[in-house]
């Protein structure tokens, strides 16, 4: 069913909360499924950021040069985006419970596989492998927030499963230094880390998923606005033909990968500038991810209060997403801090701008697409985040290379990448009928 175009959308889901004892269990049981997604997107980017809390420590052992460590990276970020178009749709058919428990166990065995190679290739194919399968992170989690949570919840609750990812990065450098002191070998690092996820897989296998969710739909009506969507995933061509499938599109594009400089290259740039070792990096590393994790709780709440306030939802994102892109600019100062504080201080800023930003993203993703097709799109949009991801890898494993080290000229189009691609976003979803937010 199609809504009238001058129908508030956001009226219409403003469903007042019933007080049932069935509600209050939903409430809680979608708490639940929020901490399970934290969990699995923690032990998702503690995975992948193995490599690059190692990365100072590999250098020296396995002699790579910066283009060596480049092109690893963009094995794992080509394979994510190629994964991530896979992923999508897997997960529309089989659903988030199965999908995700899928994806979670071949991302455990590539990770642990790190630990048996040596060479540079053998670390091409082990990333490749993670990232093919680290894919199915996303879709499974933005249909499981979308299942579970009324729209002007969804940006907090994507917030806060989404700050797993730095909770990763506030975790991994402790977990990872006392794997290396109590071992000394990088490689039972990266089999410690990856054995994570058989932990995760009990628990996300024992919750009854999809019995609790047909009886939190029963008991939630602003759950059962949502529900009526097509059964069926609508093809390929049909989302290609979409003006938000492109939106997405171009702002992951030209933003995810400034996320993969942050994870895969801070480290890096941390311990080459200020001469840190592993076990040093770990503080100033914690700092940087707990104030991204704000970031993401505080964007995803700002959206939802400005639609409890009355504003359209997607110009809700818009705002938020707006604020983002002026800290961004910030970045541009990174390589004129001299202290190890101010530069710490400026990455916290940016890296909780970042968080609130993809927060809000995702949200609009389930508020522009029909929940049968919602996985696919976020594979969409993440496969085009990927693969601008492998561009820019590539181009600052060059630029280091070229300037020996020198990250001016990297920060200052990561910094542009925002406002220049919320302009394009704004001008692709501008005007758009009230009946494409997820209640169709």
């Amino acid at each position: 069913m199609r809504l009238p175009n001058d129908l508030n959308v956001v009226r219409y889901l403003r469903v007042p909360r019933q007080t049932s004892s069935g509600t209050s269990q939903s409430n809680r049981y979608r708490w639940i499924i929020c901490v399970l997604l934290f969990a699995a997107t923690s032990i998702n980017y503690m995975d992948r950021s193995v490599l690059g809390i190692l990365a100072y420590t590999l250098d020296l052992e396995l002699h790579w040069s910066e283009d060596n460590y480049g092109n690893i990276v963009v094995a794992f970020t080509l394979a994510y985006g190629i994964g991530y178009l896979v992923a999508g749709r897997v997960i529309d058919w089989i659903g988030a419970k199965m999908g995700y428990a899928l994806f979670v166990f071949l991302w455990t065995l590539a990770a642990m596989a790190h630990a048996v190679v040596s060479t540079v290739f053998g670390f091409g194919v082990a990333r490749f492998s993670l990232g093919f399968a680290e894919s199915g992170n996303f879709p499974a989690a933005i249909r499981a927030i979308t299942e579970w949570f009324p729209v002007e919840e969804r940006a907090l609750a994507t917030g806060l499963f989404n700050s797993g990812s730095n909770a990763a990065a506030l975790v991994a450098p402790f977990f990872i230094a006392a794997i290396l002191a109590r071992f000394h070998s990088w490689r039972y690092a990266f089999l410690g880390v990856g054995g994570l996820g058989l932990i995760w897989l009990i628990f996300w296998l024992a919750f009854p998923y999809d019995r609790l969710l047909r009886r939190g739909r029963q008991n939630d009506a602003r759950l059962d606005a949502t529900a009526a969507t097509p059964s069926e995933p609508m093809r390929w061509q049909d989302l290609m033909r979409m003006r938000q499938t492109w939106a997405l599109v171009v702002i992951k594009a030209m933003t995810d990968p400034v996320w993969w400089l942050y994870l895969f290259w801070l480290p890096k740039f941390l311990q080459e500038r200020f001469h840190l070792s592993v076990a040093e990096i770990g503080v100033p590393l914690a700092t940087v991810y707990c104030f991204s994790t704000c970031g993401a709780v505080v964007g995803g709440w700002l959206s939802g209060a400005l639609i409890r306030c009355g504003v359209k939802v997607i110009d809700a994102r818009k705002r938020v997403l707006a604020g983002c892109a002026v800290l961004s600019l910030l970045l541009i100062s990174g390589t004129h801090l001299d202290t190890i504080q101010s530069v710490v201080a400026l990455f916290s800023v940016l890296t909780a701008a970042h968080q609130a930003w993809a927060a809000n993203l995702f949200a609009a993703n389930s508020d522009l697409f029909p929940r049968s097709s919602l996985s696919t799109s976020v594979g969409i949009a993440g496969a085009a985040g990927a693969f601008g991801g492998v561009c820019f890898q590539k181009f600052t494993g060059h630029v280091l290379q070229l300037t020996h080290g020198n990250y001016t000229i990297v920060f200052f189009f990561a910094a542009l990448a925002y406002p220049v691609s919320l302009a394009a976003f704004h001008l692709l979803t501008r005007n758009l009928p009230d009946y494409t937010m997820n209640t169709t």
